[in-house]
């Protein structure tokens, strides 16, 4: 049975038959935004483009990898020292299958947008934690998106096998003006890896302020 999480709830990864779950899917799915129309008659779709990314931790608290869109200019990435985007990590332990600019735009489909693949038995064995946040490239906040859920599963970017772990964050007042999230990370205490579903909600308009926010907050 997939374990439900809450914020700031820590769990480390054995499956329910005391084997490690050490290849799986990190997926985040979201929702598009509708709103009724014509007195209620119609509903209009507002395509929501949320970015799923990851930054790789060394011992020493420094981003050694990184994982996020192709799309974000460099001449704005370099303006917060970011290497352009990749979907690869440098060990090939990582993959992201890239963008989608739209989210559900009829209702949830129980597939994840966007997802990152991992290995952790290829993870270059100097990374010690991996972050895992969402930045919105529209001006919408997370009050106002229906929902966003992060889970971790055994399976394919297109074959769910089992669900191991999930956390949801559904459109609240509290997340007003906050128009990214810093998800999870999965990070490795006494030489094993665990999970922690952070959730905390940002006003960073661009990725290269939320990485700067988990440098300076998070490490």
């Amino acid at each position: 049975m997939a374990i439900n999480l809450t914020k700031g709830q820590k769990i480390d990864l054995t499956k329910e038959n005391g084997d490690k779950l050490t290849n799986f899917c990190i997926g985040v799915n979201w929702g598009a935004i509708e709103t009724k129309a014509f007195f209620g008659l119609s509903k209009n779709v507002q395509k929501i483009d949320l970015d799923l990314s990851c930054v790789l931790v060394d011992g020493n608290n420094t981003i050694c990898d990184h994982l996020y869109s192709l799309l974000y200019r460099v001449e704005v990435l370099q303006q917060f020292g970011l290497p352009k985007g990749k979907l690869l990590t440098s060990d090939g332990a990582m993959k992201h299958t890239g963008d989608d600019l739209e989210g559900d735009t009829g209702g949830d489909d129980g597939i994840d947008n966007e997802i990152i693949t991992v290995d952790l038995s290829r993870v270059n064995p100097n990374v010690s934690q991996i972050f895992f946040f969402l930045n919105n490239a529209g001006k919408e906040d997370f009050s106002q998106i229906p929902y966003a859920k992060i889970r971790m599963y055994e399976g394919t970017p297109t074959r769910v096998n089992a669900v191991f772990a999930s956390y949801n964050v559904a459109a609240e007042p509290q997340y007003r003006g906050k128009q990214s999230i810093i998800m999870a990370k999965l990070y490795k205490r006494n030489g094993e890896w665990k999970f922690s579903a952070v959730g905390d909600p940002t006003e960073d308009t661009f990725l290269g302020q939320t990485i700067q926010r988990i440098v300076k907050s998070y490490l």
